[in-house]
C-alpha cells in the first residue's frame, strides 16, 4: 500500500510539474533555458529520476 501512495504522489507532482511549465510561455520558457517539447522528458527526470 505504502508503495501505491508513494507512486501516485510521485505521478501528481510529474502531473503537476507537467502542467506549470506548459501554462508557460515561449518568452518564460526561454528564459528558464527550457524548450516546449522538453516539458514531459524534465519533468519526468525530475520527478523519477530518469532519462529519456
Amino acid at each position: 500500500m505504502h508503495d501505491q501512495a508513494q507512486n501516485f504522489a510521485r505521478w501528481r507532482t510529474y502531473r503537476d510539474s507537467v502542467r506549470q511549465l506548459s501554462l508557460r510561455n515561449e518568452h518564460e520558457l526561454e528564459d528558464l533555458g527550457i524548450a516546449r517539447g522538453e516539458i514531459r522528458d524534465l519533468a519526468r527526470r525530475s520527478t523519477y529520476g530518469m532519462r529519456g
